[in-house]
């Protein structure tokens, strides 16, 4: 049975869609997933679930919480396998790793999209865009940062969720 990281986009911030990971970790055991952790607030956690894919995840727990909490929440499933080739090939591994964070893609952005999203530039921030994640190398700190999840979205018209390299790292571990 694979285990499968399943990453929340928006719950928890600023107020809005307040989830208790305890009480997710109860929902989706009902919902018939095992061995579901948890990790900080922001929505990140790995369960099992025998004879599913990953798209397959992301609709079962989507349709949980929405069941659930009443929630439409952004959900991307992604096999430990996945998780780390997205690790692997970030190209700013050798900056320090506070300054690094993934914004994973729920699908492929269109090509032109991509070549027009390659033309931004912005001071203290350098980015590499695949097929799945937008690497990020935010020397300034991501809170000061312009190159944000919503600039990812609105510019590549694709759902997407950002993580801190030490967030990625852990939810590895958990795999």
């Amino acid at each position: 049975m694979k285990t499968f990281i399943v990453l929340l986009r928006g719950i928890n911030v600023g107020g809005q869609k307040k989830i208790k990971m305890a009480d997710l970790k109860q929902c989706l055991t009902q919902a018939g997933f095992q061995d579901v952790e948890t990790y900080i607030q922001s929505g990140n956690l790995s369960c099992r679930k025998e004879g599913l894919t990953a798209k397959e995840v992301e609709i079962e727990v989507h349709k949980a919480i929405l069941e659930h909490f009443g929630f439409d929440v952004p959900t991307l499933a992604l096999t430990k396998e996945e998780l780390k080739l997205i690790i692997d090939q970030n190209p700013f591994a050798d900056e320090e790793e506070k300054s690094l964070y993934f914004v994973l893609l729920k699908s492929e952005p269109e090509k032109d999209l991509v070549d027009g999203f390659n033309l931004l530039h912005f001071e203290n921030e350098a980015f590499h865009v695949n097929h799945n994640c937008v690497y990020l190398c935010c020397k300034a700190g991501y809170g000061k940062a312009k190159l944000s999840n919503n600039l990812v979205e609105n510019k590549l018209k694709v759902q997407a969720t950002a993580r801190n390299f030490r967030t990625m790292m852990k939810l590895l571990e958990m795999a």
